[in-house]
């Protein structure tokens, strides 16, 4: 009988870097950030430590930083002030609104830099909500015409791709209808496919004072014990003109990351959000963890799922450590 060894297929650095499978690359990533017109420079948020509001001029020095290390694909998200929100988000499409006048002095300043816009209602809404709410409930087509008016305008501001993250049915044909009408034809559309009524949400919650007023968005996200919905949602959002697909979170939903990338031949994104690192950064300052072992750990476990695309506030010190 042949005694079989792997080990010597693990027996050195050179050896295992030689057969190692997955790897990741600055390219991989897409880096979420967070502009504000509430502080004066950058102000860090405290349930997700290394990781900031930055006011505009704050944040193009921040984006200056990335792109020297290679990283030019930024999740952009707004904190809105309080005062300016209400049902129809009608910031959101306000040209001289923080959002709008930001995009457009980053494509000025970097037109290199890929900028994904969130096309969702919840950062404007007074609810709190990702739709527009009736008697306590979120209606799904009157919502649909806010989203598509808020695509218009993030990609006449200079949008390469818009994201919808609601989850309302119909919006990915919805907007891609809206965008082709106005001539926005090469904006693609990245669709939050699957995504999950998840705990792992309250940083981010924190980071844009969105949490909901009332409820929780368990009639619109996905529940958390369902995989076979996603492959739904995936048919949907392919045959409604999704240019890439998304699954989030990312960590507890490798599986959906790996039946995605089993059924679909788009591009497939995962979101390592809020939550994810919050963990990781806390264990970390209380050393229980090695945090960049962990770290790397993570992202390549959602790589190796599938994910083509990773969104992470990891991305910049990853980046930092590996260029």
């Amino acid at each position: 009988m042949i005694l079989h060894r792997p080990r010597r297929n693990r027996k050195n650095q050179v050896v295992r870097n030689l057969v190692q499978e997955t790897h990741l690359i600055v390219n991989d990533f897409i880096y979420p950030l967070f502009v504000s017109s509430e502080v004066k420079d950058k102000q860090e948020i405290p349930s997700m430590p290394g990781i900031f509001r930055f006011s505009p001029n704050a944040l193009l020095r921040e984006m200056e930083e990335c792109l020297n290390l290679g990283l030019s694909a930024f999740a952009l998200f707004p904190h809105i002030a309080e005062h300016l929100k209400d049902n129809s988000a009608s910031e959101s499409w306000n040209e001289d609104g923080l959002y709008l006048k930001t995009i457009k002095t980053i494509k000025e300043k970097f037109p290199e830099a890929l900028i994904i816009t969130d096309v969702a209602m919840d950062p404007y809404s007074s609810f709190g909500h990702d739709g527009v709410v009736e008697n306590g409930e979120i209606v799904n087509d009157k919502t649909l015409e806010i989203l598509a008016k808020m695509a218009i305008a993030q990609a006449q501001a200079g949008a390469d791709i818009v994201a919808p993250s609601d989850m309302m049915d119909g919006r990915v044909g919805f907007i891609r209808k809206a965008l082709d009408d106005k001539g926005f034809t090469n904006v693609s559309i990245l669709a939050y496919t699957a995504k999950y009524a998840s705990g792992f949400y309250g940083p981010f919650r924190d980071a844009l004072d969105s949490a909901p007023k009332f409820g929780d968005k368990k009639t619109y996200q996905m529940n958390p014990a369902n995989s076979r919905e996603a492959l739904r949602e995936l048919e949907l959002d392919t045959l409604e003109g999704a240019d890439f697909v998304m699954v989030k979170p990312a960590l507890a939903y490798l599986d959906i990351i790996r039946v995605f990338r089993d059924n679909s031949h788009l591009p497939i994104a995962a979101y390592n959000v809020s939550g994810e690192y919050a963990m990781v950064k806390a264990a970390g300052q209380k050393n229980w963890i090695d945090e960049k072992r962990v770290r790397d750990e993570i992202l390549l476990s959602i790589k190796r799922a599938g994910a083509d695309i990773i969104l992470s506030y990891f991305a910049k010190e990853w980046a930092m450590d590996n260029c």
